[in-house]
């Protein structure tokens, strides 16, 4: 049941794409949410420049487009947060970035914070829904899952790849004052910056932020019949081949039905980790 301030009607699932090459994930992410019979509505942000028959694509799936730029952000923030400094002061060793991906953008996020909405869910836009989340739209702000892919020491940490969030024109304002102080470095960029602005952060079930990593370092915890969200932190299924694509192919092929919007396997048939 929704809280009294949630409308039905001003609900939505939202997204990120900040560059061309993301934009397959999100046509998969918009289909598996259309598939999935949610009733809110598909918010699809994107940086201004993107390709606009890819945004025409995802628009007739049937999300919303709203263009957002990253926040204001002082020259030194820009400075410490570009790709090649930032990676310098915190090196990828778990996995690969691919080289599309630019940190600095991660906060663009943040805009979401000025949508007319009542309640959201946000979703990295290299995730699929596999089961109905919309009761996630009754959770309070900030619900995260934590960064689970290597051992339970992930616990301690929250993934930005899915959380819920309530909008507020002076929350983000208020955020943009704790961002960008002299000197500040977010080493996991917005993940960071949200663990420190929402120090109470509730946790969300492993379920509903199931990253990929999981598949290969805790197999044991997969279970099909629970995953609600599967996410493919580092290496993109769209990237592909990578140095994992073997191991994950599985969870590549099933991505692959997402995106197509059709022959969609039935979870219960798909195989367990190896």
């Amino acid at each position: 049941m929704l809280p009294k301030d949630v409308n039905p009607d001003r609900r939505a699932y939202v997204t990120l794409v900040t560059a061309d090459s993301y934009l397959p994930g999100a046509r998969a992410l918009v289909n598996s949410l259309k598939l999935s019979g949610t009733a809110a509505d598909i918010v699809v942000m994107h940086d201004p420049g993107i390709d606009l028959a890819g945004l025409d694509d995802l628009a007739t799936r049937g999300a919303r487009l709203v263009p957002v730029e990253l926040p204001r952000l002082s020259r030194e923030f820009h400075e410490l947060h570009e790709r090649g400094n930032l990676h310098g002061r915190a090196p990828f060793s778990k996995g690969n970035k691919p080289a599309f991906h630019v940190p600095l953008h991660n906060f663009a996020k943040l805009r979401l914070w000025q949508l007319d909405y009542d309640a959201l869910v946000y979703i990295d836009a290299d995730a699929i829904v596999l089961r109905n989340c919309d009761r996630l739209f009754s959770y309070p702000q900030f619900c995260a899952a934590p960064n689970l892919y290597e051992s339970l020491v992930d616990f301690g940490r929250l993934n930005s790849g899915v959380f819920t969030a309530r909008p507020d024109p002076a929350i983000y304002e208020d955020m943009l004052r704790v961002l960008d102080r002299p000197g500040k470095f977010w080493r996991r960029t917005d993940q960071t910056f949200l663990e420190e602005y929402f120090p109470d952060w509730h946790g969300l079930p492993i379920y509903y932020n199931m990253m990929q990593y999981v598949w290969l370092n805790l197999p044991e915890i997969w279970r099909w019949q629970d995953i609600r969200i599967v996410h493919f932190q580092y290496e993109k299924p769209w990237d592909t081949p990578h140095d994992k694509s073997s191991r994950l192919l599985p969870l590549i092929e099933l991505w692959r039905a997402f995106e197509r919007g059709h022959d969609i396997p039935d979870l219960s048939t798909l195989p367990p980790p190896p």
